[in-house]
């Protein structure tokens, strides 16, 4: 990997920032996680907290989240709502159903949501990234909604990483 923000093939040039900046948050992800254990990734830190698992699966559903609204313009439907919502929400229902999955699971999830941005995005030119609209009732455009999506990321990442030091004693 390459530590720059660059041109990415295939992508207008903007776009390809965005898409070298989300690979980069992505690969220090994996980093952060890489040979985590079962038991490891369904660990609690705190009875009310998340697991590393969790937090994974969370942001495949955020990022699945912004690919219906953003490129397909309507909310999640039922079946979408269901399938995603525990990791969407976290919370109880996702200490609930979010445990007893491999890292391979996690990563091959957040993979299929990420093939799918990176398919959208070839889509799309640098116009459409600055395309004003309307998100969470304040006037943002595409471009920091799909940085939103990364940033979002790198917070959880930080989570992970310090549940990780309390799972090695400190």
């Amino acid at each position: 990997m390459k530590f720059k923000i660059k041109k990415t093939e295939g992508y207008t040039s903007q776009i390809g920032h965005l898409v070298s900046m989300m690979n980069y948050a992505r690969h220090t992800t994996l980093n952060a996680v890489k040979g985590l254990t079962t038991q490891q990734l369904d660990f609690l830190p705190e009875e009310d907290a998340n697991s590393i698992g969790a937090l994974l699966l969370h942001m495949a559903a955020i990022e699945v989240g912004f690919q219906i609204e953003i490129f397909e313009d309507r909310a999640p439907n039922k079946q979408e709502s269901e399938k995603w919502g525990a990791a969407y929400e976290l919370g109880n229902e996702g200490r609930r159903q979010i445990r007893g999955n491999s890292l391979d699971f996690y990563m091959d999830k957040l993979q299929q949501v990420r093939n799918r941005t990176l398919e959208e995005f070839q889509k799309r030119d640098d116009e459409w990234l600055y395309k004003e609209r309307l998100w969470d009732n304040h006037t943002s455009n595409n471009y920091f909604i799909w940085f939103h999506v990364f940033e979002d990321e790198i917070n959880h990442r930080g989570q992970i990483r310090i549940i990780r030091k309390m799972l090695q004693g400190g």
